[in-house]
């Protein structure tokens, strides 16, 4: 068959396997049948439906499909159930692109409602493909039966969450310092900044600030944010650190810094110092401020304790000058030595990120543009260098955090929000992370919990439009709040109003919700806060909300929580699984989920992320899985490094490698055994869920678990048949242990092996055998094959059914995704004997195939004599172990190495040693082989069946070995008739 041909042909084989499933509702049979070990509860990370799926999508589906697999074949009952995140920032910058909507003021112009609905509207504009392409990955999952992150539902049981920690004390609202994009104008949390950094060009600079009472004198210090110098109210020194007053030739000016930096503030400039001082002594000194738009105003609150130097423990001497500026509208030590000083509270810059028209010098500019970041802070090195008050300005690359959605660079800001108070769970959060168990082990204990102990209150409020609502309603009048946790709640408090959509729907989004008033105790009347919620909160609220908890399902979810696995990329280590652990400590003080799987990133063949603008990737399905299939896709991935939580780049030839090496070669086995197997496909010749039939050796003895029994222990019969059952025991034992610890890489990495052992040792070994009609042969490698899809099936579901379809019995399950796991047995002493005995076999093999080649003597001519020395011969266990007396695997040598006799000798120097003296006889079997050779080839150009008769005419060179060999060549070429004649031919009878 054309290589192409072939592809298309597995590609085609999916597909009818595709709609096989979903004809027969084979998921739902699976969902169905008998479940004696109870529920395993896995949670599905919502994807949004806002594009199409990619890699990204691809690798983290495919453990959340095998997994689940795996356990219903254990006997478990494993809800699947898909969910789309629809909420937050992603899908509101896109309905702004498509609309034109540069800034909130367009979006509240074109209207909330208008532009909701079109959020709305957006969010699964995808989802028929998604509906086609998720089945078409392998994926069994309830993709009709869905949640939704925008159902009113789901948002009663966010509220639900909401307003319990609120109850405990764990909700709070503030005005702190945190990062903001100006573009979207609202604040981001701390996970959400992490996803955005970039690496970009900055400035810095060092200012001078003269003091007010000695001439000439200035303080130096350093800032990474010129643009913030605007807002500059304060000083700040570490009271125990020396300082120096320093002179240079360059200015008539004295500076004031820390000494332990003057060598690198300096530089190659010339300087003398000429006093020092403590940081103490420099407490309290005015000095005058470098833009005068605030320091004028009178009614600045605290404009009285502006403009001085303070001291703070923050301040230290690993980078520039020891000084550090203090702008508290901008910064969280600013703002905390704001406080804690009563400093004025200058913030010049909007929310939009523009400076204020007060500011007259950049009124309107963007702190920190989009495109060029340090466009601005130039602009302020400029002005200061023109006014004589810059010491030096510097060009340097770091990584700065830009929105995760819109790629605006961010700032620091101060502003109000809501918080949850993590602060006050980080104990019983470390508490809860240690019981559950993470793969690998070493990012819970090392970038998880090291993030859990550094974490800040985390700021779940959004001043944006597309999310669920804060249910919190304010009173203008007395400020006092009301928080409500259900529609009940707000139907009782809001005397029965509910907030209802143009169609008369239910629906919480704004502005429907914002039109719900409530009464307020002082008379007066409270209205909803403007805030959503993070949709990060939200996804940390699905476990609850996805089952309408507690409103609905709440005896089975109490029975079922934490769930008992779950599973996403490296970069939800402080999304997904940070938001899943702070509530469900908050709420049950328990992990949200028992185990869990973390894997790395898939990057582009050259290292780097995968770009739609570079088209660096092949696309996922017409470039990959419509020409190699997707188990092959599936199996280039599980074996590797990214299940270890690092990256990978991805290459097109590893998947190749794996559809020809590894999935081909399968199809080959399978194919070869239904060309000689027709006789023994049906009763009573047993299948692995039966052990009745001719091939029916004892039953195992279980090691754990209830799964189908795995028929044989291979203690009888043709040594190669006994040691494809042992090395298939062996591989459902590995399988086993590494799926029930969750490492599917060891699981799915020893596949390829055993399919090479399977096809280019056991089936080429067995191949005369199987055509002479051997029946324990033809027996052992259907059970093998049964047994092996059912061990591949949570893998590569695909190629695992075809094998079950085309060699199971009529008795046999439906579907191998319906039938049992293969039970592990306890090993047996002939087992391990066994498999160390034919890898010895095989290394003596490899190491006469090498001696071959080293004489130079290819392998079809055959030899007198291989000689082994004894005392090479290690075992599995180490000790020495004899072949001597195993005639069966003597055979084995002497067939593959191609000589007469295997010997034994002492005196060796090396391990092994042919006798190369070729005979006449010897010498002229090699030319029978090569003649035998020439023709199977001439049979596989003409494409003849294995069965397909020839006449064969040879050259008249042919005619000794016509003498000696007729009657084995016309078995070996299945020729009715060998004739001479001019040279070498075939003609099909």
């Amino acid at each position: 068959m054309n290589e192409n041909n072939t592809k298309r042909e597995i590609v085609k084989r999916e597909e009818e396997i595709l709609k096989f499933w979903q004809e027969n509702k084979i998921f739902g049979k699976s969902l169905a049948k008998d479940s004696p070990k109870g529920e395993y509860v896995f949670y599905d990370g919502p994807p949004f439906g806002t594009g199409l799926p990619h890699y990204g999508h691809m690798l983290p589906g495919t453990i959340k499909d095998a997994i689940p697999r795996y356990k219903t074949m254990r006997g478990y009952h494993v809800d699947r159930k898909w969910g789309w995140d629809c909420h937050g920032l992603p899908v509101e910058n896109l309905i702004e692109k498509e609309l034109n909507l540069k800034t909130k003021n367009d979006i509240e112009a074109y209207g909330i409602e208008k532009f909701n609905k079109a959020c709305s509207d957006s969010v699964l504009r995808y989802e028929s493909d998604w509906k086609k392409i998720i089945p078409r990955l392998g994926r069994f999952v309830d993709m009709d039966d869905d949640y939704k992150t925008m159902d009113y539902n789901f948002t009663e049981s966010v509220w639900w969450v909401f307003k319990t920690l609120y109850e405990k004390g764990l909700i709070y609202e503030g005005f702190k310092s945190m990062h903001l994009c100006p573009r979207c104008e609202t604040t981001l949390s701390n996970f959400e900044v992490a996803e955005g950094y970039q690496d970009i060009k900055d400035m810095s600079v060092t200012a001078e600030f003269k003091l007010t009472d000695e001439d000439n004198t200035y303080i130096l210090a350093w800032t990474t944010t010129p643009w913030t110098l605007v807002g500059n109210v304060a000083l700040a020194v570490h009271k125990d650190m020396e300082y120096v007053r320093v002179t240079s030739g360059e200015k008539d000016k004295t500076y004031i810094l820390a000494r332990d930096r003057v060598t690198d503030v300096f530089g190659d400039r010339e300087y003398e110092i000429t006093g020092s001082l403590l940081g103490s002594d420099l407490l309290g000194l005015s000095y005058k401020p470098l833009f005068d738009y605030y320091s004028q105003n009178v009614d600045l609150k605290n404009r009285e304790n502006g403009w001085k130097v303070y001291g703070g423990d923050f301040v230290t001497m690993e980078d520039g000058t020891g000084i550090v500026h203090i702008a508290p509208a901008f910064g969280d030590d600013d703002m905390k030595l704001g406080m804690e000083k009563n400093l004025p509270f200058v913030q010049h810059v909007g929310k939009d990120g523009r400076f204020k028209e007060e500011v007259l010098a950049f009124k309107g500019l963007s702190a920190k543009p989009k495109g060029n970041p340090r466009e601005t802070d130039e602009l302020v090195a400029t002005w200061l260098k023109e006014n004589n008050l810059l010491f030096s300005s510097k060009i340097y690359e770091h990584s700065y955090p830009h929105c995760w959605r819109c790629d605006t660079p961010l700032l620091n800001y101060a502003a109000d929000s809501w918080f949850v108070k993590v602060t006050a769970l980080k104990e019983k959060m470390i508490k809860a992370t240690l019981e559950s168990s993470w793969v690998p082990g070493f990012i819970r204990d090392g970038r998880f919990l090291k993030g859990v102990e550094s974490a800040p209150d985390w700021a779940i409020s959004r001043s944006r439009y597309w999310g669920a609502p804060l249910p919190v309603w304010k009173c203008k009048s007395c400020k006092d709040i009301s928080v409500i946790g259900s529609l009940a709640e707000l139907k009782e408090q809001g005397s029965g109003t509910e907030p209802k959509n143009k169609e008369g729907k239910l629906d919480l989004h704004r502005p429907y919700i914002d039109d719900v008033t409530l009464p307020c105790a002082c008379g007066e009347e409270m209205r909803r806060v403007p805030e959503v919620f993070d949709c990060w909160f939200e996804s940390g609220s699905m476990p609850y909300a996805q089952r309408h908890y507690p409103f609905e399902n709440k005896e089975w979810f109490e029975k079922n929580f934490p769930a008992d696995f779950i599973s996403e990329g490296l970069d939800q280590t402080r999304g997904w699984f940070y938001s899943l652990m702070v509530l469900a400590t908050a709420l049950f003080e328990k992990p949200a989920f028992k185990n869990l799987v973390v894997h790395g990133m898939i990057m582009a063949s050259d290292g780097k992320k995968m770009s739609k603008r570079l088209k660096n990737y092949p696309d996922m399905v017409e470039e990959v899985i419509d020409v190699y299939g997707a188990d092959a896709l599936r199996l280039y991935l599980l074996p590797t490094q990214l299940m270890r939580s690092e990256e990978m780049n991805f290459r097109l030839e590893g998947v190749e490698e794996v559809y020809k090496k590894t999935l081909m070669r399968l199809v080959n086995v399978v194919s070869f055994y239904e060309m000689y197997a027709d006789e023994v496909k049906t009763p009573p010749h047993p299948s692995p869920t039966s052990g009745e039939g001719v091939f029916t050796p004892p039953q195992p003895s279980p090691k754990k678990g209830e799964g189908e029994k795995v028929d044989g222990d291979g203690m009888g019969g043709n040594v190669l048949d006994r040691w494809m059952l042992a090395r298939l025991d062996e591989l459902v034992s590995t399988v086993t242990d590494s799926m029930e610890a969750y490492e599917i890489d060891k699981a799915t990495r020893p596949f390829a092996e055993f399919v090479d052992d399977l096809s280019t040792w056991y089936l080429r070994r067995s191949r005369e055998r199987m055509k002479e009609g051997d029946r324990d042969a033809v027996a052992t490698l259907r059970y093998v094959l049964l047994t092996f899809a059912r061990v591949l099936a949570p893998f590569t579901p695909f190629m695992a059914e075809d094998i079950w379809q085309r060699l199971r019995a009529q008795d046999d399950e439906e579907s191998v995704h319906l039938a049992k796991w293969p039970l592990l047995r306890e090993s047996y002493e002939g087992q391990a004997l066994i498999l160390g005995d034919m890898r010895m076999v095989r290394n003596i093999v490899s190491l006469g195939l090498e001696a071959r080649a080293k004489a130079g003597i290819k392998v079809r001519q055959p030899l007198s004599e291989l000689r082994i020395k004894p005392a090479s011969l290690n075992g599995d266990s180490g000790k020495n172990q004899e072949l001597r007396g195993k005639d069966d695997l003597l055979e084995l040598i002497k067939d593959e190495v191609n000589v007469k006799s295997v010997v034994f000798v002492e005196s060796l120097e090396s391990e092994v040693e042919l006798d190369t003296n070729i005979s006449e006889e010897l010498k002229q079997e090699g030319e029978f082989r090569d003649l035998v050779r020439l023709v199977q080839d001439m049979r596989k150009e003409k494409r003849l069946k294995v069965d397909d008769k020839i006449e064969l005419s040879l050259a008249p060179e042919h005619a000794p070995l016509l003498f000696r060999f007729e009657a084995e060549l016309k078995r070996l070429v299945c020729a009715n008739s060998v004739t001479i004649g001019e040279h070498v031919q075939i003609v099909v009878t």
